[in-house]
């Protein structure tokens, strides 16, 4: 199809399908996208948790990269689990001269807070991909990681940003889901404008394995289909939210949220998919 809007995912692989770049293959096709991978590594995973990790050499990534760059027209990036620091490097390398749209979800520390990354490739992470960033998207936990500073609260988020803004990045989304009291809301910030919480409704489900990778594949999506930033991230914070109403409760643990929501509203619709424009409550701007 001409005028095919194509996106690439830099990650690791999880075998049981909810997370990584499963997730994100899945939320691209689901938008519209032809998604492109480029593995890292290779992990042996369930809903249980993860088993075992295998890093790719980082001339086989390259090499993947590569491929794919010098025959598609590739209109977004999304990076995902990186692993070590020689993968960051490539990564980093690789995608320097790019000029289109960079997500780097800095895959650091699970939601649980096991840690997914070798203690060595954080300062490369700050030093070679926040610089590069259009939007940077960590969790709670791995905000406090590369801002090395506490967060408890809605301040604490907040300082977060503004310090991971200093480090490079174009704008920052902070997930907040890792505190109770911000389930639902994330935290956007960028150089141009004043830092905005973002709300989607919460839902109640235990099955939310891949939420983070699927938000940041979307917003991925979004723009490379041509969406302002802030349209993209909208999409896809309600992209996710339609996802968990249908998560799957597949499996002994964790199951992930369902990447084609669409699909099964439609079929429960008699005029279709209730899934329309995509709206977003913005609690305040900073300066409350």
């Amino acid at each position: 199809m001409a005028g095919t809007a194509i996106a690439l995912t830099i990650g690791g692989s999880d075998s049981g399908g909810g997370a990584g770049i499963q997730a994100d293959i899945k939320t691209f096709s689901a938008l519209g996208v032809h998604g492109c991978s480029a593995l890292t590594c290779v992990t042996a995973q369930n809903t249980l948790g993860v088993l075992r990790v295998d890093a790719l050499p980082a001339e086989s990534l390259t090499a993947q990269i590569e491929a794919v760059l010098s025959d598609l027209a590739v209109a977004a990036v999304k990076t995902g689990m990186l692993l070590n620091e020689e993968l960051i490097e490539a990564t980093a390398a690789a995608l320097a001269p790019l000029a289109l749209a960079k997500l780097i979800d800095p895959v650091m520390v699970s939601r649980t807070g096991a840690v997914l990354l070798e203690p060595t490739a954080i300062a490369a992470y700050r030093s070679q991909l926040l610089p590069q960033a259009e939007l940077l998207t960590p969790n709670l936990h791995e905000a406090r990681l590369l801002a090395d500073c506490p967060i408890q609260d809605r301040a604490g988020v907040e300082r977060a940003a503004e310090r991971l803004l200093a480090m490079g990045p174009a704008a920052v989304l902070i997930k907040g889901g890792g505190l109770a009291e911000l389930r639902g809301w994330d935290y956007l910030l960028s150089g141009s404008e004043p830092g905005r919480w973002l709300r989607h409704t919460p839902i109640a489900t235990p099955h939310t394995h891949g939420s983070g990778c699927t938000l940041g594949a979307a917003i991925t999506a979004g723009r490379a289909r041509g969406l302002a930033l802030q349209e993209a991230v909208a999409q896809a914070k309600r992209f996710v939210e339609g996802g968990l109403r249908r998560s799957l409760a597949i499996g002994h643990g964790q199951g992930p949220l369902c990447h084609w929501f669409q699909l099964v509203d439609a079929a429960a619709t008699p005029e279709g998919s209730p899934w329309g424009p995509v709206a977003l409550d913005v609690l305040e701007q900073n300066g409350r």
